[in-house]
């Protein structure tokens, strides 16, 4: 059914979208998912870019179905969304180019004794499909228990002590780690080998038009990201004064496990296929029912 849901409400923006014109701006639209996305561009809040003369109008959404349908209607000139919805929209025509990933990986398992059973939240989606990689590669067969639909249900549950043992992403886990000290780390879900930096799981796209500048863009998305790990401290004052995040969710440790390093499409081709490649074994119709085309990720 949520399957049915989401090509309706993917086909219903479409139809919207081709009733409407191009926006009249002469601003650049950024739109960033409200998250660890938002901590790897707290430098663009402080100050908005420029690109050929037109400035970055940054917009700071809380949730993915919002950036998605920006994207459709055309409303957005550069996104920054899941990997997985990124694909979704490319393989159901929405014509954007990939630029590359900024975050490799939000997600950890914590608990408060031997686990016995795991909480998780988004069934279908990229927590999910990660946590029980993970468990399959352990071997381990813990009950998995959906009673949760969001991070901040599970992070409420935990701290009620209704949870033992959960996957969680930032800043939650951080929230955790400080509320409850009977809290650890148990595994950290976004390795998939020595080699990698993480898996991709979140994508920059941005509009046709601005090929002519994607040396350009890419040196300032590689800034922006370099900024929040290298000056974690202000990049939390940003997003605090910015009304981001609550004062005090955010800690440098928060920022150092989301894994913050901008890639070009170019050169994380094979991180980007091999985690769309994993994520297609377990839920085809998380990216649309089918592999994206290579030219997705061949730019």
């Amino acid at each position: 059914m949520k399957g049915i849901l989401s090509y309706i409400f993917i086909g219903c923006i479409l139809l919207l979208a081709s009733c409407q014109g191009k926006r009249e701006t002469n601003d650049l639209k950024v739109s960033i998912l409200r998250g660890p996305s938002a901590i790897a561009f707290a430098q663009w809040l402080k100050e908005a870019p420029h690109l050929d003369g037109r400035t970055f109008s940054i917009e700071i959404l809380d949730s993915p179905d919002k950036i998605q349908a920006a994207l459709i209607k055309k409303e957005t000139d550069i996104a920054v969304l899941p990997m997985i919805s990124a694909a979704n929209l490319y393989t159901k025509g929405v014509d954007y180019r990939l630029a590359g990933c900024p975050i490799w990986g939000t997600l950890y398992l914590v608990t408060k004794e031997t686990p016995r059973s795991l909480y998780l939240f988004g069934a279908g989606t990229t927590p999910d499909i990660l946590a029980r990689h993970y468990l399959g590669q352990q071997k381990l067969n813990y009950p998995l228990h959906y009673t949760f639909s969001t991070p901040q249900e599970i992070l409420q549950g935990i701290l009620a002590g209704k949870v033992k043992t959960a996957v969680l992403s930032e800043p939650f886990l951080s929230i955790a780690l400080q509320k409850d000290s009977a809290l650890t780390l148990w595994a950290d879900l976004n390795h998939p080998d020595d080699s990698a930096p993480g898996f991709a799981q979140t994508a920059i796209v941005y509009r046709h038009s601005l090929e002519k500048d994607r040396q350009a863009l890419d040196s300032l998305l590689q800034t922006s990201c370099r900024y929040a790990t290298e000056h974690p401290a202000e990049a939390i004052r940003i997003l605090e004064e910015k009304g981001v995040f609550p004062l005090g969710m955010l800690t440098p440790a928060s920022i150092e496990r989301c894994k913050i390093e901008y890639l070009p499409a170019s050169r994380a081709k094979e991180n980007i296929y091999a985690f769309l490649q994993l994520i297609y074994e377990y839920e085809p119709k998380a990216i649309g029912g089918k592999m994206p085309a290579p030219d997705f990720i061949s730019r």
